[in-house]
């Protein structure tokens, strides 16, 4: 949701719509810095919109560039102490480097400065003051040992107050000017001020330079955080080989549109979401589907952006605009996913909201009630408030659920699962039961042939070249999977005169002079006579869950066809390994009958099977299981099943690689068509609550501890504030943790779990 924009006649007199830009924004390494910039850019005149996505780190500012430039908005963040990237989301804003550009300035016009060192104090000038504050206040201490006049040292410790101190008063400053609250920059400067007052140089100089290095380590590691998933821009090429007439020619995939052609050799890597119309290869896509293995494609098949070319040339048809691939939509998604607070991020930054003041109010009163009612000493409990001061900081608090969560989501789509918010993290470690859809899901969508039974003395390849002969006019799945079969065995399928199709039932048409039929057993017991014995056959197959297409010729009926909808291989090994994690409770929920689902539901080892269902019928299985156990998933196909879905606690896409119902519907989706990546998300999102847990533990913790030091008078400045961005650092480390995460177990589906 927008923050609200100070009102200003100036915003809105001119009645032109604002100029949209995403800023990357470095250095931010809370979430109360985000908010401090969010709300003091808000209050330029000319900006109607500005939004901070702290775990992106991004900007989102609408604004007048007619009352505002862009410039002023940069310098206001400068201001505050954070420094600004271009951003490469938008794809139409050619002239960027990807990662490293630094205020706003285009690459080409940037590349010769990097070799100058002058450049370089420029885009590093607050971590070359903070180590310049570092050995200002070892010499300072050095002087006061050394038996030279006090001023000497006191003249150190001072300077590297101001050197040190520089950005985080003037941020201080900014923050409490524009937003009328104290951040944490304000905080720890009135803290260094007052250590001058009462004549604590060493305490001033040592608290601001170790708040500084802090700071500096903090950003540091959180920006390596936010990295991850900015390093899947580098896999899409910048440029294409568009074929252009009898010649090729290389441009920017800006400037290329749907329908056009691109050649693509071996080795490179494909520009443009595409389908292929010349050519064989193997492609590695793992960045979209998280698969390993290269995935053979020809003529007809899709490919995405940003896929490795294996040995053999492509010619591809350009299918999607570069700011449309699916790269690009998986990373805006990611990025709008890391600003989306879980319920643990957002019980925390209401915690912190109260803390903080109460916090400078304790201070207040310790500083001023014990002098006043025991005449203690005024310094003494003034330094302690200072303490208090210091501790007040909520950082380390705030900061701790966030880079947990960035790292998380940035593993999961790197492993081809797509996360869309930490709130859907943290749903699925609490989840109690899993329902899936049949089709699709736990199976693979696409029937096959199993059986072929001739009878009358047909033999297999008469049967089936009728069969096909007959289905290569229909469009339905069970027909295309009969002409595949037909032609894996070389069978020519004969000629087919005067089809007719009779919808759900089956077709008919002359072949070879005589009247043939294919369709379903109740089909062939209103139109043919056949023997009680084929009834029986047609049981059978019905009893494991398959479809049994008959055929005849002429008067006689030469056989019978087999046709099932496969398991995934998969689907077994996914299940137990939800079982082994605690998952009890796996449902199937499809609208094919109670046979053929009994059938697939004990290959799949799903223990609840619920057949007959229209999508209405699944919505109210999924709220008949919530209620019994409190917290579901449904995975589903995204499309068909997108009621049950949304139903859901958690609703799991297969296959979104290329869908765009699935990646807009779900809550999660599964890149590859995978199972696989189900319970291995889920062990995920549990060690991603489990860190979390770690993390407020041991921030409160510590951060009660010099609580009580603080008022005894046990803890000192120095001490507090090491204490304060020690912890920030701990639990920053250990949120980026996830970013290894592996499953403690492995399988041949990664995902089975250690002995019971």
């Amino acid at each position: 949701m927008w923050p609200m924009a100070k009102k200003d006649p100036n915003k809105t007199k001119s009645g032109r719509p604002g100029q949209l830009e995403m800023l990357r924004v470095g250095g931010m390494d809370c979430a109360d810095c985000a908010k401090t910039i969010e709300q003091a850019v808000t209050q330029l005149d000319g900006v109607q919109k500005a939004q901070v996505n702290f775990a992106a780190g991004t900007l989102q500012v609408e604004y007048d560039a007619e009352v505002v430039p862009r410039d002023s908005i940069i310098q206001r963040i400068h201001e505050l102490g954070y420094r600004v990237e271009a951003d490469e989301s938008f794809p139409w804003k050619p002239g960027y480097d990807s990662l490293s550009v630094s205020h706003g300035v285009p690459a080409q016009e940037r590349a010769p400065s990097r070799k100058h060192l002058a450049d370089l104090w420029k885009r590093r000038r607050r971590d070359f003051l903070t180590v310049i504050s570092g050995l200002l206040a070892l010499t300072g201490w050095a002087l006061g040992r050394s038996g030279l006049p006090e001023i000497s040292s006191i003249v150190a410790y001072l300077l590297a107050m101001v050197t040190g101190g520089f950005y985080t008063a003037q941020a201080g400053w900014v923050a409490l000017r524009t937003t009328h609250r104290p951040d944490m920059n304000t905080l720890m400067t009135i803290a260094a001020i007052g250590a001058t007052l009462i004549g604590e140089w060493t305490e001033g100089a040592v608290v601001i330079f170790l708040f500084a290095l802090g700071n500096a380590l903090e950003a540091y590691t959180m920006d390596r955080a936010r990295s991850t998933i900015r390093s899947l821009m580098d896999l899409s090429p910048r440029t294409a080989t568009l074929i252009r007439n009898d010649h090729t020619e290389t441009v920017p995939v800006e400037a290329l549109r749907v329908g056009d052609r691109i050649l693509v050799r071996p080795g490179e890597r494909i520009p443009m979401d595409g389908e292929i119309i010349e050519g064989r290869s193997a492609v590695n896509q793992a960045h979209i589907t998280g698969e390993s293995v290269p995935v053979d494609v020809e003529q007809g098949h899709g490919v995405f952006a940003g896929s490795v070319n294996g040995q053999g040339a492509l010619i591809i048809r350009v299918t999607r605009l570069s700011k449309d691939n699916t790269i690009s939509r998986i990373l805006q998604m990611v990025s709008e996913a890391q600003g989306k607070r879980a319920p643990s991020q957002r019980f925390v930054d209401t915690f912190a909201g109260y803390y903080t003041p109460i916090i400078v109010a304790i201070a207040a009163a310790v500083a001023v009630l014990p002098p006043l009612l025991t005449g203690a000493a005024l310094s003494e409990w003034f330094y302690r408030a200072l303490v208090l001061l210091v501790i007040a900081c909520p950082c380390a608090l705030v900061i701790s659920t966030p880079v947990a969560i960035v790292s998380a989501i940035s593993t999961a789509a790197r492993r081809g699962v797509l996360v869309k918010g930490g709130m859907y993290l943290e749903a699925l470690a609490r989840i109690s039961a899993v329902a899936f859809d049949k089709t699709g899901t736990l199976t693979k969508g696409r029937p096959v042939v199993t059986d072929v039974i001739p009878t009358n003395n047909a033999t297999a390849e008469e049967l089936l070249a009728i069969a096909a002969a007959l289905e290569q006019h229909s469009e339905h799945p069970l027909a295309a999977a009969i002409v595949e079969e037909a032609v894996a065995r070389g069978l020519a399928p004969e000629a087919a005169q005067e089809y007719q199709a009779l919808a759900g039932r089956g077709g008919t048409a002359l072949i070879g002079g005589e009247i043939c039929l294919v369709g379903s057993h109740n089909f062939f017991e209103e139109k043919v006579v056949h023997e009680e014995r084929l009834c029986t056959l047609v049981g059978q197959l019905h009893e494991v869950g398959k479809t049994a297409v008959m055929v005849s010729r002429g008067e006689e009926v030469i056989g019978i066809i087999g046709l099932a909808d496969e398991v995934r291989p998969d689907s077994r090994t996914t299940v137990e390994a939800l079982r082994r994690l605690g998952i009890r409770h796996t449902i199937m929920l499809t609208g094919d009958n109670e046979r053929t689902a009994a059938a697939i539901g004990r290959e799949a080892g799903v223990e609840d099977i619920r057949a007959n269902l229209l999508p209405e019928d699944k919505v109210m299985a999924v709220e008949q299981l919530l209620d019994k156990y409190g917290s579901v998933a449904m995975v589903g196909d995204g499309v068909n099943d997108a009621p049950a879905l949304a139903r859901a606690t958690v609703g799991i896409a297969m296959g979104a690689a290329g869908t765009d119902t699935a990646l807009e519907t779900a809550d999660v989706a599964l890149m590859a068509d995978d199972l696989c990546g189900l319970p291995l998300t889920i062990g995920l999102s549990r060690a991603v609550l489990n860190v979390i847990r770690q993390n407020v533990a041991v921030s409160l913790l510590i951060k009660a501890a010099f609580l009580v030091a603080a008022v005894l008078g046990v803890a000192t400045m120095w001490m507090a504030v090491f204490a304060d961005m020690g912890t920030s650092l701990m639990v920053t480390l250990n949120g980026m943790r996830l970013l290894r995460y592996k499953p403690p177990w492995r399988s041949r589906c990664g995902t089975e779990a250690p002995p019971k």
